[in-house]
């Protein structure tokens, strides 16, 4: 399995990017996806997964979606803060069975992708 995250970049606060992470290797249809991200110091997080969940922190702003014929699974990140800024990572689901609600659930990752928010 591979995923490939792409979309990261600077941006002023109140802005907008928009992930996205190609995957191969895997009956992408079948899988649950998900997004994590990890800031400088401090540990990993679950960001969104599936079609309806997200950390309270992005509720509102960020919007998690896929689409199956292209392999590509998108997040939607608006009105960004400065509190956003990390590493963004992709994974897909343990296995055709598993929904992502922690990095517990998931069994593969991508490389990450850098997102900055300026002040």
């Amino acid at each position: 399995v591979q995923l490939v995250e792409s979309g990261g970049g600077l941006v002023e606060a109140g802005g907008s990017l928009r992930l996205s992470c190609a995957a191969s290797g895997l009956t992408f249809s079948r899988y649950d996806m998900g997004w994590f991200r990890q800031a400088p110091g401090k540990e990993r997080e679950f960001v969104a997964g599936g079609s309806t969940s997200y950390a309270d922190s992005v509720k509102g702003r960020f919007t998690i979606s896929r689409d199956n014929a292209k392999n590509i699974v998108y997040l939607q990140m608006n009105n960004l803060k400065p509190e956003d800024t990390a590493v963004y990572y992709c994974a897909a689901g343990r296995s055709q069975f598993t929904t992502i609600f922690s990095g517990r659930d998931c069994g593969s990752w991508g490389q990450g992708t850098q997102v900055t928010v300026s002040s």
